[in-house]
């Protein structure tokens, strides 16, 4: 009866321990931004929840498939812009239903940027101004007639919806549209100041150039969702063709997205993909911080371990950590098997 007893309490603590460690595996976009919150995700995960976070590079179509695959591949896409990517959310979330989105949001802006050097010496302060013949010389670095613009990495969906206004805003004739990884064109923005020459690129916010350098955003025309035709690739061949955007883009809304296979997985990790808050700033100082050169998972941990109350509060938990918590549901079981001997020695005697 005694050996009974024990077999079935050590049976329940080896059930109870193994579902504590909790395991997922995190896309991990290219930009910073998503590198970072990528990274922050995993820090919790291990230091509060006692689990296990993988990193996995990716695409934002790639991450996606595997979010709605179900099978762990990747579970989570840390930071995904609406509307820009709502292709794949159209498909995957409200489409076969096994992507959800995190219910707290961020707020995100794009638009198109010079030095503000640049813009005060030569008048450039409107997208226009880069279709005047004078101002694309300025940008020519090339020596091919026209001057450079950066409007994404390759990959990115608002690399595509740049690369139609270049021409619906009439730019094409001036400006080559340039499409490199983001390193790239924080490299170029530097030398570019550094050496008193012109250079527009894609600009959005959050982001660490705000704070490396003294930038200004171009004029548009304010948004007009029906002079807003931005079609992805995804949803048509023709993309370039069928597009028509002469208009800025709205302000634009920056969730988590998570498996929803994940809620049976590992049901503490999904809880707190869900109830993360960050704000633009939170992530713009991130991002500032690894652009300065610290690693990423560095930065990460310097955060979770000043900000206890906020991650607590994303976890549910009013003090300690999910780590304490594993501990004393251990404290507990080893409490039960201490009781089961007791009663056993009693049905013995």
């Amino acid at each position: 009866m005694k050996r009974i007893l024990l077999g079935a309490v050590c049976a329940f603590a080896m059930t109870t321990s193994g579902a504590l460690a909790e395991k997922v595996n995190i896309g991990a976009p290219s930009w910073t931004g998503a590198q970072a919150i990528a990274h922050l995700i995993a820090e919790i995960v291990e230091s509060k929840i006692g689990g296990e976070a993988t990193l996995v590079p990716g695409n934002n179509a790639a991450i996606f498939a595997a979010m709605d695959a179900g099978n762990g591949d990747i579970d989570i896409h840390p930071d995904v812009w609406l509307p820009n990517q709502k292709s794949f959310t159209d498909k995957y979330v409200d489409g076969t239903g096994n992507v959800a989105l995190s219910g707290n949001a961020y707020e995100g802006k794009q638009s198109f940027c010079v030095s503000k050097e640049f813009s005060e010496k030569n008048g450039v302060t409107s997208i226009f101004d880069l279709a005047r013949p004078e101002i694309a010389e300025l940008m020519d670095s090339d020596g091919n007639g026209k001057g450079e613009i950066w409007i994404g990495a390759p990959g990115w969906a608002s690399a595509n919806v740049n690369q139609v206004k270049v021409r619906d805003y009439g730019l094409m004739p001036f400006m080559e549209p340039v499409r490199a990884d983001q390193s790239v064109m924080t490299a170029t923005v530097g030398d570019s100041i550094r050496k008193g020459i012109g250079y527009a690129f894609y600009c959005y916010s959050p982001h660490a150039i705000w704070f490396q350098h003294d930038i200004v955003r171009l004029e548009e025309p304010a948004f007009d969702p029906d002079q807003y035709k931005a079609l992805q690739p995804s949803e048509d061949p023709d993309w370039f063709e069928n597009s028509k955007v002469m208009t800025e883009d709205a302000l634009k809304q920056v969730q988590i997205a998570y498996s929803k296979s994940l809620e049976g997985r590992s049901p503490a990790i999904a809880d707190l993909v869900k109830n993360i808050a960050l704000s633009g700033d939170d992530v713009s100082n991130f991002a500032f911080e690894i652009e300065g050169g610290k690693d990423a998972a560095d930065v990460a941990k310097a955060w979770v371990a000043a900000n206890g109350d906020r991650v607590d509060e994303w976890l549910g938990i009013g003090g300690g950590s999910a780590t304490m918590s594993n501990d004393a549901v251990m404290e507990e079981l080893k409490a039960i098997l201490k009781r089961v001997e007791e009663l056993t020695e009693m049905i013995d005697g």
